[in-house]
């Protein structure tokens, strides 16, 4: 069931998947307990907030129940998918509640949306002046991947689909990139 060269945690995973298409409850179970704490790192990352965060993971379960039978492993991995329905609930939420978080100082006054280039996401920026002075000194090309990749929630996969580049050397400019931005305001 799972493509070449998946591992035994992928093919699990697709296994999984095709048995929640045949409405196998403890088949969601597995996934569930599987990746939930993952899960729910990359919706916090995305949104900011633990009970949003919450909310998002919750609604991915669902569709991921609702919608197995349309996963199909000839077009990528049952964690992929998984992950991109995650990541598509996460973004709704942003964009279609437009939630602020008030409590824990967003770096954002506004939220990026999936249609703001990168510069327009850097001038969104408010209070973090040396956030802002720190990025404006990196190089425009690894600051478009920083804020891709931090600002819009894009994986490395997607930023080197969108800019045309290896996949190797988006991660290793963002690794230095954010090295730079560390040793610039420590």
């Amino acid at each position: 069931m799972a493509g070449v060269g998946a591992t035994a945690a992928e093919a699990s995973i697709e296994q999984a998947l095709a048995s929640c298409a045949k409405g196998d409850k403890s088949a969601l179970r597995c996934i569930y307990e599987r990746e939930c704490p993952r899960m729910l790192g990359v919706a916090q990352r995305i949104l900011r907030r633990r009970a949003l965060a919450e909310e998002a993971v919750q609604d991915a379960f669902i569709l991921i129940w609702r919608h197995a039978d349309r996963f199909d492993p000839a077009r990528g991995s049952g964690l992929t998918w998984i992950y991109a329905i995650l990541r598509n609930r996460a973004l709704s939420i942003l964009r279609d509640e437009k939630r602020v978080d008030l409590e824990e100082s967003p770096v954002t006054q506004e939220v990026p949306s999936e249609e703001d280039d990168p510069e327009t996401v850097m001038a969104k920026l408010s209070d973090a002046q040396a956030l802002k002075a720190c990025l404006g000194a990196l190089p425009p090309q690894r600051r478009e991947m920083v804020l891709l990749a931090f600002a819009q929630g894009l994986s490395h996969g997607e930023i080197a689909g969108r800019l045309g580049m290896p996949l190797g050397t988006i991660k290793s400019w963002i690794r230095r990139s954010l090295i730079a931005l560390r040793e610039c305001l420590g």
